[in-house]
């Protein structure tokens, strides 16, 4: 039986996480569709596994959860009678919540926009933390009693109504970004200065971005929600490895920067 080299692996990786398609991978690489999947498969279920083993016992200071949408199958609309209702079949969201301060993916979840994921999405949020965090979320009502249910009083939670003040109209203010004024605390004590969703609205748009299964008004989203799972492994896998070694480089140079001022 033929088997890929290293090599060839790596194409095929960095097509896909590149933003890619199946076929275009296909076509860059000349291998067999089954082959690109086989491969797509065998690592998100990888990542998977290396996540639920290794990412324990974080200390993170601040979280910020969001969820963004996307569609299997066909669109909701256009999702025929028989499969209306059958999770795979028409919206599928991607729940993420990000370390605001090292931008670590620290849990993500493929599934609908239910209260049932919401709180197997908060569970395991709540199992990989080591202390006491602050937690900031949209206003998706859902997550008031996912967050109740696993974290108790034991939080710092704050939910981020997204209602924006208008700017004045005069001169070139409406080219002025317009003031939140929808933060409210929910549970503990949040700096309410810190309450925002704004790293893990970005790691939205790099999704979007990085996937073309993610990727709007094209042909290219998933057929299956197993494949689209997959994927999104596949990204996170390649986001947070390449955003610790960004950072770990540029600390390592801060401190040959910091060593040299302080010789000088």
């Amino acid at each position: 039986m033929n088997k890929l080299s290293t090599k060839e692996r790596v194409q095929i990786i960095a097509a896909l996480v590149e933003g890619n398609s199946i076929r275009a991978t296909c076509r860059m690489t000349g291998a067999a569709k089954g082959t690109v999947l086989k491969l797509l498969v065998d690592l998100g279920k990888a990542w998977s596994k290396y996540q639920d083993e290794k990412l324990r016992g974080l200390s993170c200071k601040q979280i910020q959860c969001d969820e963004i949408w996307s569609f299997c199958y066909a669109k909701e609309k256009n999702v025929p009678e028989e499969m209306k209702g059958k999770l795979g079949f028409g919206d599928v969201w991607t729940w993420t919540a990000i370390d605001a301060d090292s931008k670590l993916i620290v849990s993500h979840l493929v599934g609908d926009r239910s209260a049932g994921y919401a709180r197997k999405f908060i569970d395991d949020l709540a199992s990989r933390l080591a202390h006491r965090v602050q937690l900031t979320t949209d206003g998706y009502k859902a997550y008031l009693t996912a967050v109740e249910n696993s974290f108790g009083s034991d939080v710092d939670y704050a939910m981020l109504d997204e209602i924006y003040k208008m700017p004045p109209r005069d001169g070139q203010a409406r080219y002025s970004p317009a003031e939140c004024c929808g933060a409210r605390k929910i549970k503990g004590n949040p700096d309410l200065k810190k309450v925002s969703t704004s790293f893990v609205e970005k790691q939205n748009l790099t999704m979007r971005m990085s996937m073309r299964r993610m990727t709007r008004l094209t042909n290219d989203f998933s057929k299956k929600i197993e494949n689209q799972a997959h994927a999104v492994a596949l990204h996170f896998m390649h986001y947070n490895s390449a955003e610790c070694i960004r950072r770990y480089v540029l600390r390592q140079r801060w401190k040959r920067e910091l060593a040299i001022m302080c010789g000088a």
